[in-house]
Formats: C-alpha cells, structure tokens, sequence
C-alpha cells in the first residue's frame, strides 16, 4: 500500500472512467472495455490480460511524475 499514490489512482479513475458509466452495468466508473482491451493487447500482447500489481504501481509513479498532472 501506497499512500503517496491513492490520490494519483483516484485521478486516473475519473479520467478513465467511460463517459456516462452511471447509465450502463456494472454502475462502476470503469474504462470502456474497447479501451481496456486496446491498452492490454499494446502491453501484454492479449486483450483479456490483467495488468499486475507491479506494472499498475509503476504505471501510478510515472503518472505522479508526469508533468500536468
């Protein structure tokens, strides 16, 4: 757990988040999952890849350090 990092995920949750996910299932501020697929096919090489606990806390630091964030 990374404290330093909650606000930086909370961020991105709501930058990722589908436009309108209030109105469709699961009711969750989830990315579209043409956009999920789309970035795990580009990182793993497979659309229904998981990203790791690893690579999600890495991606979280470069997005911290990201200038404009």
């Amino acid at each position: 757990m990374r404290p330093v990092l909650w606000g930086v995920a909370l961020r991105q949750a709501h930058r990722l988040a589908d436009r309108h996910w209030w109105r469709r299932p699961p009711f969750l501020p989830v990315p579209a999952r043409a956009y999920a697929a789309f970035r795990t096919t580009t990182q793993y090489g497979d659309p229904t890849a998981a990203p790791s606990v690893h690579d999600v806390i890495v991606w979280l630091q470069w997005v911290r350090r990201f200038p404009g964030d």
